[in-house]
């Protein structure tokens, strides 16, 4: 891992979630798929608050705050291989709870503030300890490095999800 590379790689993510939602019309947005599940609108909305909530643990780690504890051996997996094992996935409980349909506006604005917020902390990223961990909800211990490589892997598995529903359509 290289906090360059992953900084690299999450502009070019979010540039293709702009780009598709560019493509999408407001009223397909807002729709429930055919497939069931979250609609466009839910999906974007729960990857960009997801990750401003990660980001949040991002900056408690360059800021100190937080346990020396081990990454365990799935979470290093998922890590190193930088994807998700196949399966689909509930969100927790927590992120569920705040899931909302939001406007196409709103959608890239929640782009654009992530976007923000990691060029605010990149450079904090690469000088951040990485005994410092902060806890996932269910993976365990991530650095701030670990939590940036996490985001970008779980912005990945949202976009397989958002070319399931185009397809469905």
């Amino acid at each position: 891992m290289n906090v360059t590379t992953i900084e690299t790689s999450l502009h070019k993510i979010a540039d293709a979630y702009r780009l598709k939602l560019a493509g999408i019309s407001d009223l397909q947005f807002q729709e429930t798929p055919p497939i069931g599940g979250w609609s466009y609108s839910e999906v974007y909305f729960h990857i960009w608050d997801a990750s401003m909530l990660s980001f949040e643990l991002v900056k408690n780690c360059t800021n100190g705050i937080g346990k020396e504890r081990p990454t365990k051996l799935i979470p290093r997996l998922i890590l190193f291989f930088g994807s998700l094992p196949p399966a689909k996935y509930k969100a927790p409980d927590q992120l569920a709870e705040r899931l909302k349909k939001v406007s196409k506006a709103e959608a890239a604005a929640l782009i654009d503030h992530f976007m923000q917020a990691l060029e605010q902390e990149c450079s904090k990223i690469r000088l951040a300890s990485a005994l410092v961990k902060n806890k996932h909800p269910r993976l365990g211990y991530f650095n701030a490095e670990q939590w940036l490589r996490f985001i970008e892997i779980h912005l990945k598995h949202h976009y397989k999800q958002l070319q399931r529903i185009e397809k469905s359509f």
